[in-house]
């Protein structure tokens, strides 16, 4: 098992990384800047990412998620994700990498019509157009999928959207133009066949975004969105694939996307634990550096000895689907999906307790950084699911 990167994966990582100290650090301040000058729960696109997307597009480095366009492995794209989430809310949209629309592409790309590819696939593709995912519901345990009650009837050439949503990334994006909508088209079919994904244009009629979710108090450029579908219709062609097979393009569009997550998460716990590092190196107190003192070695210590077992465990996991697809790593990838956020929660959180009262402030990217790690215990899955899909694995073995 080489868990190495590829010759070409080294040269986009080494570009990546010159990349990101001389043009996305140093944007960080700036599209800050940018946002409040907007309005503190503006969604618009501050337009210094669109000049990292110009540069990062000049460079080569654009959807490099998608292995059909950028001939990278799994594991090649692991190693690059964990660079980028270094500076989460910048660095994945400026290589055109960012979720949802990464799922979504992958989604188009494998069960895409060829209008819908033209339509949809391709502006995404370029750029110029973001999108969101319409799964969870708020009124039932959405943990559990088979309980999605949003219906997608048919009516002759169109069919009929109706349901409610909420934490739809993206969608309050001016930019989003298209939803991708789970919601059930038959409550008689057997329970992981009720489900389908259909294709919604933002402007449909009877689509209504209502408000846009923080986490922690943090509004999101992108937002997160609660959404009704109220007798919404659209073409029959907006289907995805067939009826009944919303779970398993979900499962598709899941998998390498949690591996993203997971990377990108140990991203967020380097750059936690290298501001913790230089922290405790200058401030003082008691006679010396903080660093001096035992508890903060302690933190130190557990940190980086975190962060390379997770490292390990999720590029193992992209190296599997690599060799046997997500379906025969979907016990590894339940896995990751809990172990790359906790890292990144774990270090960022003694990082914020190194940085005193600056650690809980906008001073430091530490708190927000956080904040999505936490979110990420539940996106995409609550641990708690992929936990039991481990210990299910593991007591099959002994039966």
């Amino acid at each position: 098992m080489d868990l190495a990167p590829s010759p070409a994966a080294r040269e986009i990582i080494a570009r990546l990384e010159a990349f990101m100290d001389e043009h996305v650090y140093p944007a960080e301040s700036v599209y800050s800047e940018q946002l409040e000058a907007a309005g503190p729960r503006s969604h618009v696109l501050p337009p210094v990412v669109e000049s990292l997307k110009l540069e990062a597009r000049r460079q080569g480095m654009w959807n490099l998620f998608m292995p059909a366009l950028s001939r990278l492995s799994h594991l090649d794209y692991a190693h690059i994700a964990e660079v980028t989430g270094r500076s989460p809310y910048i660095a994945p949209e400026a290589l055109n990498c960012a979720a949802p629309d990464t799922g979504n592409m992958e989604i188009l790309h494998l069960v895409g019509t060829r209008e819908q590819k033209e339509r949809w696939l391709q502006p995404l593709l370029d750029g110029t157009m973001r999108s969101g995912f319409s799964m969870t519901e708020p009124d039932v345990a959405s943990s559990d999928a088979r309980n999605i009650m949003t219906s997608i009837v048919r009516d002759g050439d169109e069919y009929i959207v109706n349901g409610r949503k909420w934490w739809t990334t993206g969608a309050a994006d001016p930019r989003c133009e298209i939803l991708v909508v789970m919601g059930k088209t038959n409550a008689e079919a057997e329970p992981h066949k009720q489900q389908s994904m259909i294709l919604v244009p933002v402007a449909t009629a009877g689509v209504e975004i209502v408000r846009s979710l923080p986490i922690f108090g943090y509004h999101d450029q992108h937002g997160h969105c609660e959404i009704r579908f109220d007798n919404v219709r659209v073409p029959a062609t907006n289907m995805l694939a067939s009826e009944g097979d919303g779970f398993a393009i979900a499962q598709a569009r899941l998998g390498p996307g949690r591996i993203h997550h997971a990377m990108r998460c140990i991203g967020m716990a380097e750059r936690g634990l290298d501001l913790m590092v230089r922290r405790a190196q200058s401030r003082n107190a008691f006679g010396g550096p903080i660093s001096d003192q035992g508890v903060v070695r302690t933190w130190i210590a557990e940190s980086r000895m975190e962060i390379e077992q997770a490292r390990l465990l999720v590029l193992k996991t992209a190296w599997l689907i690599d060799q046997v697809g997500a379906k025969g790593a979907q016990i590894e990838i339940a896995a990751v999906k809990v172990i790359g956020p906790r890292v990144a929660r774990n270090v960022l959180n003694r990082s914020i307790q190194c940085h005193g009262g600056g650690g809980v402030t906008d001073d430091f990217p530490i708190a927000r950084m956080w904040a999505s790690a936490r979110i990420l215990g539940i996106a995409d899955g609550p641990d708690e699911v992929h936990i039991r899909s481990v210990a299910r694995h593991e007591l099959r073995k002994h039966r």
